[in-house]
Protein backbone atom coordinates (compact mmCIF):
# COMPACT_ATOMS: atom_id res chain seq x y z
CA UNK A 1 0.00 0.00 0.00
CA UNK A 2 1.22 3.49 -0.91
CA UNK A 3 1.74 6.23 1.65
CA UNK A 4 0.12 9.57 0.50
CA UNK A 5 3.31 10.73 0.12
CA UNK A 6 4.42 7.91 -2.30
CA UNK A 7 1.07 8.50 -4.22
CA UNK A 8 1.34 11.95 -4.34
CA UNK A 9 4.61 11.51 -6.28
CA UNK A 10 3.43 9.28 -8.61
CA UNK A 11 0.75 11.20 -9.65
CA UNK A 12 3.52 14.60 -9.97
CA UNK A 13 5.51 12.12 -12.10
CA UNK A 14 2.51 10.82 -14.69
CA UNK A 15 1.36 14.63 -14.94
CA UNK A 16 4.94 15.96 -16.03
CA UNK A 17 4.48 12.88 -18.68
CA UNK A 18 1.66 14.21 -19.70
CA UNK A 19 2.87 17.50 -20.05
CA UNK A 20 6.41 17.23 -21.79
CA UNK A 21 5.40 13.98 -24.84
CA UNK A 22 7.68 15.48 -27.09
CA UNK A 23 10.81 18.01 -27.51
CA UNK A 24 11.91 19.67 -30.78
CA UNK A 25 13.95 22.35 -32.25
CA UNK A 26 14.66 22.57 -35.54
CA UNK A 27 16.94 20.12 -35.85
CA UNK A 28 16.03 16.71 -33.91
CA UNK A 29 12.46 15.46 -32.49
CA UNK A 30 12.26 13.17 -29.46
CA UNK A 31 8.70 12.08 -28.41
CA UNK A 32 6.65 9.64 -26.95
CA UNK A 33 3.95 7.49 -28.44
CA UNK A 34 2.10 7.23 -25.10
CA UNK A 35 0.39 10.49 -26.49
CA UNK A 36 -1.64 8.37 -29.09
CA UNK A 37 -2.43 5.47 -26.41
CA UNK A 38 -6.02 6.53 -26.65
CA UNK A 39 -6.33 7.17 -30.42
CA UNK A 40 -3.53 4.89 -32.45
CA UNK A 41 -4.77 6.09 -35.65
CA UNK A 42 -3.42 9.84 -34.96
CA UNK A 43 -0.51 10.90 -37.42
CA UNK A 44 1.38 13.23 -36.36
CA UNK A 45 3.47 15.80 -38.14
CA UNK A 46 7.17 16.79 -37.22
CA UNK A 47 8.76 19.63 -38.95
CA UNK A 48 12.52 19.75 -38.97
CA UNK A 49 14.27 22.57 -41.15
CA UNK A 50 18.31 21.69 -40.30
CA UNK A 51 21.18 19.65 -43.06
CA UNK A 52 21.67 17.18 -40.19
CA UNK A 53 19.88 16.21 -36.87
CA UNK A 54 18.13 13.01 -34.95
CA UNK A 55 14.83 11.54 -34.26
CA UNK A 56 13.83 9.22 -31.27
CA UNK A 57 10.42 7.99 -30.55
CA UNK A 58 9.89 6.33 -27.14
CA UNK A 59 7.06 4.04 -26.83
CA UNK A 60 5.89 3.83 -30.91
CA UNK A 61 2.04 4.19 -31.00
CA UNK A 62 0.21 5.58 -34.03
CA UNK A 63 2.51 7.00 -37.06
CA UNK A 64 4.37 10.38 -37.23
CA UNK A 65 5.29 12.47 -40.86
CA UNK A 66 8.66 13.75 -40.85
CA UNK A 67 8.52 16.82 -43.36
CA UNK A 68 12.66 17.48 -43.96
CA UNK A 69 13.86 20.77 -45.74
CA UNK A 70 17.08 22.08 -45.54
CA UNK A 71 18.04 25.59 -43.33
CA UNK A 72 19.78 27.15 -46.23
CA UNK A 73 19.95 26.69 -49.90
CA UNK A 74 21.54 23.68 -51.74
CA UNK A 75 24.62 24.64 -53.18
CA UNK A 76 23.12 23.75 -56.56
CA UNK A 77 19.77 25.51 -56.07
CA UNK A 78 17.90 22.82 -56.44
CA UNK A 79 16.25 20.86 -54.02
CA UNK A 80 16.21 17.90 -56.38
CA UNK A 81 19.92 17.64 -55.52
CA UNK A 82 19.57 16.98 -52.02
CA UNK A 83 19.48 13.77 -50.79
CA UNK A 84 18.27 12.19 -47.64
CA UNK A 85 20.50 9.81 -45.57
CA UNK A 86 19.25 7.73 -42.48
CA UNK A 87 20.98 5.84 -39.86
CA UNK A 88 19.25 4.00 -37.54
CA UNK A 89 20.77 2.93 -33.91
CA UNK A 90 22.16 -0.36 -33.45
CA UNK A 91 18.99 -0.58 -30.77
CA UNK A 92 16.14 1.09 -33.02
CA UNK A 93 12.88 -0.60 -32.86
CA UNK A 94 8.57 -0.64 -32.89
CA UNK A 95 7.76 1.03 -35.99
CA UNK A 96 8.86 0.26 -40.04
CA UNK A 97 10.15 3.71 -41.73
CA UNK A 98 8.47 4.05 -45.31
CA UNK A 99 9.05 6.85 -47.45
CA UNK A 100 5.58 8.61 -48.35
CA UNK A 101 4.65 10.48 -51.38
CA UNK A 102 1.11 11.82 -51.77
CA UNK A 103 -0.42 8.89 -49.88
CA UNK A 104 1.94 6.46 -51.41
CA UNK A 105 4.31 4.54 -49.53
CA UNK A 106 7.29 2.95 -50.14
CA UNK A 107 9.22 0.77 -47.43
CA UNK A 108 12.91 2.20 -46.60
CA UNK A 109 13.30 0.32 -43.27
CA UNK A 110 11.83 -2.80 -41.80
CA UNK A 111 12.33 -2.56 -38.26
CA UNK A 112 14.24 -6.03 -38.48
CA UNK A 113 16.80 -4.14 -40.73
CA UNK A 114 17.29 -1.20 -38.14
CA UNK A 115 19.86 -3.59 -35.92
CA UNK A 116 22.61 -3.43 -38.53
CA UNK A 117 22.39 0.47 -38.17
CA UNK A 118 22.92 0.63 -42.02
CA UNK A 119 22.66 4.15 -44.05
CA UNK A 120 19.88 4.03 -46.16
CA UNK A 121 19.37 7.90 -48.97
CA UNK A 122 16.70 8.50 -50.97
CA UNK A 123 16.13 12.54 -53.08
CA UNK A 124 14.75 14.58 -50.97
CA UNK A 125 11.70 15.52 -53.90
CA UNK A 126 10.79 12.00 -53.20
CA UNK A 127 8.79 12.67 -50.31
CA UNK A 128 8.34 12.56 -46.30
CA UNK A 129 9.12 9.83 -43.82
CA UNK A 130 6.41 8.05 -42.60
CA UNK A 131 7.12 6.49 -39.62
CA UNK A 132 4.47 3.74 -38.55
CA UNK A 133 4.64 1.68 -35.21
CA UNK A 134 4.77 -2.27 -35.42
CA UNK A 135 1.70 -3.43 -33.30
CA UNK A 136 3.08 -4.81 -30.07
CA UNK A 137 1.11 -6.32 -26.42
CA UNK A 138 4.02 -4.13 -24.42
CA UNK A 139 5.66 -1.29 -25.92
CA UNK A 140 7.94 -0.89 -22.79
CA UNK A 141 11.36 -0.49 -23.65
CA UNK A 142 10.95 0.61 -27.41
CA UNK A 143 12.46 3.39 -28.98
CA UNK A 144 12.72 3.97 -32.73
CA UNK A 145 16.02 6.49 -33.06
CA UNK A 146 18.06 7.59 -35.77
CA UNK A 147 20.25 10.16 -37.30
CA UNK A 148 19.68 12.09 -40.59
CA UNK A 149 21.84 14.18 -43.36
CA UNK A 150 20.90 16.34 -45.77
CA UNK A 151 23.40 15.66 -48.64
CA UNK A 152 23.98 17.16 -51.78
CA UNK A 153 24.22 14.94 -54.67
CA UNK A 154 26.45 16.42 -57.29
CA UNK A 155 29.72 18.53 -56.07
CA UNK A 156 33.52 17.50 -55.76
CA UNK A 157 33.94 13.70 -55.01
CA UNK A 158 30.12 12.87 -54.22
CA UNK A 159 30.51 9.84 -56.47
CA UNK A 160 32.83 8.41 -54.05
CA UNK A 161 30.05 8.19 -51.22
CA UNK A 162 28.39 5.17 -51.52
CA UNK A 163 25.20 5.14 -50.45
CA UNK A 164 24.02 7.87 -52.65
CA UNK A 165 24.72 5.87 -55.63
CA UNK A 166 24.56 2.16 -54.54
CA UNK A 167 26.43 -0.11 -56.51
CA UNK A 168 27.74 2.88 -59.05
CA UNK A 169 31.06 3.86 -56.57
CA UNK A 170 33.96 4.74 -59.22
CA UNK A 171 37.57 5.78 -59.06
CA UNK A 172 37.27 8.05 -61.91
CA UNK A 173 39.32 11.16 -61.34
CA UNK A 174 37.89 14.47 -60.31
CA UNK A 175 38.51 17.34 -62.98
CA UNK A 176 40.65 19.81 -62.04
CA UNK A 177 38.14 22.60 -61.54
CA UNK A 178 36.89 19.64 -59.09
CA UNK A 179 39.71 19.56 -57.35
CA UNK A 180 40.23 23.27 -56.82
CA UNK A 181 36.50 23.40 -55.39
CA UNK A 182 36.80 20.59 -52.93
CA UNK A 183 40.38 22.63 -51.07
CA UNK A 184 37.75 24.96 -50.63
CA UNK A 185 34.52 23.37 -49.62
CA UNK A 186 35.13 19.58 -48.64
CA UNK A 187 34.75 18.51 -45.10
CA UNK A 188 38.08 18.66 -44.89
CA UNK A 189 41.08 19.06 -46.58
CA UNK A 190 45.27 17.82 -46.42
CA UNK A 191 47.65 16.18 -47.61
CA UNK A 192 49.33 12.85 -46.56
CA UNK A 193 49.78 8.88 -47.47
CA UNK A 194 48.00 5.96 -46.80
CA UNK A 195 49.46 3.80 -43.69
CA UNK A 196 47.19 0.75 -43.69
CA UNK A 197 44.04 -0.88 -45.72
CA UNK A 198 41.28 -2.75 -43.83
CA UNK A 199 40.51 -5.66 -45.85
CA UNK A 200 36.48 -5.47 -46.44
CA UNK A 201 35.17 -3.79 -49.42
CA UNK A 202 34.89 -0.07 -47.87
CA UNK A 203 36.81 -0.47 -44.55
CA UNK A 204 38.54 2.96 -43.17
CA UNK A 205 42.06 3.00 -43.88
CA UNK A 206 44.44 4.54 -41.91
CA UNK A 207 46.24 7.91 -43.14
CA UNK A 208 48.82 10.20 -41.98
CA UNK A 209 48.27 13.73 -43.23
CA UNK A 210 51.76 16.39 -43.45
CA UNK A 211 49.54 18.83 -44.28
CA UNK A 212 45.88 20.03 -42.97
CA UNK A 213 44.19 23.21 -44.81
CA UNK A 214 41.07 22.47 -43.60
CA UNK A 215 38.77 20.39 -41.29
CA UNK A 216 34.60 21.26 -40.00
CA UNK A 217 34.74 17.97 -38.16
CA UNK A 218 38.00 16.72 -35.78
CA UNK A 219 38.07 13.74 -37.70
CA UNK A 220 41.74 14.18 -37.60
CA UNK A 221 44.04 14.55 -34.64
CA UNK A 222 47.37 16.23 -34.27
CA UNK A 223 50.27 13.69 -32.95
CA UNK A 224 51.94 13.27 -30.39
CA UNK A 225 54.37 16.15 -28.94
CA UNK A 226 57.22 14.83 -30.92
CA UNK A 227 55.56 13.53 -33.87
CA UNK A 228 54.20 16.31 -36.46
CA UNK A 229 51.65 15.74 -38.76
CA UNK A 230 47.90 14.51 -38.25
CA UNK A 231 46.29 10.83 -37.89
CA UNK A 232 42.95 9.25 -38.54
CA UNK A 233 40.87 6.87 -40.90
CA UNK A 234 38.83 7.63 -43.90
CA UNK A 235 36.60 5.17 -45.94
CA UNK A 236 37.77 4.12 -48.92
CA UNK A 237 36.56 1.94 -51.90
CA UNK A 238 39.10 -0.90 -51.81
CA UNK A 239 39.67 -0.69 -55.55
CA UNK A 240 40.04 3.11 -55.13
CA UNK A 241 43.49 3.11 -52.51
CA UNK A 242 46.86 4.43 -53.59
CA UNK A 243 49.47 1.36 -51.65
CA UNK A 244 50.12 2.09 -47.94
CA UNK A 245 53.49 3.98 -47.88
CA UNK A 246 53.49 4.86 -51.40
CA UNK A 247 53.01 7.94 -53.27
CA UNK A 248 51.56 12.13 -51.08
CA UNK A 249 48.17 12.68 -52.14
CA UNK A 250 45.79 15.27 -51.48
CA UNK A 251 43.05 14.24 -49.53
CA UNK A 252 39.63 15.86 -49.78
CA UNK A 253 36.62 14.49 -48.45
CA UNK A 254 32.99 14.59 -46.57
CA UNK A 255 31.98 13.70 -42.89
CA UNK A 256 29.04 11.59 -42.53
CA UNK A 257 27.86 10.41 -39.34
CA UNK A 258 30.83 11.15 -37.92
CA UNK A 259 32.80 9.24 -40.67
CA UNK A 260 35.42 10.80 -42.66
CA UNK A 261 34.39 9.50 -46.74
CA UNK A 262 37.35 10.21 -49.56
CA UNK A 263 36.06 12.51 -52.49
CA UNK A 264 38.55 13.98 -54.76
CA UNK A 265 42.41 12.89 -53.91
CA UNK A 266 44.71 13.39 -56.94
CA UNK A 267 48.70 12.90 -56.10
CA UNK A 268 49.52 15.78 -54.54
CA UNK A 269 52.78 16.76 -56.85
CA UNK A 270 49.64 17.05 -59.47
CA UNK A 271 47.74 19.30 -56.99
CA UNK A 272 50.44 22.05 -56.45
CA UNK A 273 50.89 21.93 -60.39
CA UNK A 274 47.35 22.70 -60.70
CA UNK A 275 47.11 25.21 -57.52
CA UNK A 276 50.14 27.45 -58.98
CA UNK A 277 48.69 27.57 -62.64
CA UNK A 278 45.23 28.34 -61.38
CA UNK A 279 46.80 31.16 -58.66
CA UNK A 280 48.33 32.42 -61.55
CA UNK A 281 45.45 32.98 -63.74
CA UNK A 282 43.39 34.18 -61.29
CA UNK A 283 40.79 31.56 -61.35
CA UNK A 284 41.43 29.70 -57.90
CA UNK A 285 38.25 29.73 -55.94
CA UNK A 286 40.24 30.59 -52.53
CA UNK A 287 43.63 30.15 -51.62
CA UNK A 288 45.23 27.81 -49.01
CA UNK A 289 48.41 28.07 -46.79
CA UNK A 290 50.41 25.50 -48.71
CA UNK A 291 52.64 25.08 -45.92
CA UNK A 292 49.99 23.46 -43.88
CA UNK A 293 48.61 25.34 -41.60
CA UNK A 294 44.59 25.01 -40.95
CA UNK A 295 43.10 27.68 -43.02
CA UNK A 296 39.59 27.52 -41.32
CA UNK A 297 37.41 24.43 -38.83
Amino acid sequence: MLRPWGALWITAVLLCMAGAQYSSDQCSWRGSGLSHESHRRDVEQVYLRCSQGSLEWLYPTGAIIINLRPNTEPPSGHMADLKVCIKPHPLSQGSHVFLENNGDLKMLLAEKDQAQGTVTCFSLAEGALFVESVPQADISRRITAFQYELVPSQGPGAHMYPYLHPGLVTCKPCSDEEVLMAVCTSDFAGSGIFRGVGSKNRSPAAVTLSRLFRQKSRVFARGAARKRGWGGRINVPSQCIGHPGGDEYLLTGSVHFGEAWLGCAPRYKDFLRLYVRAQRAGTNPCEIDTNGEISSG
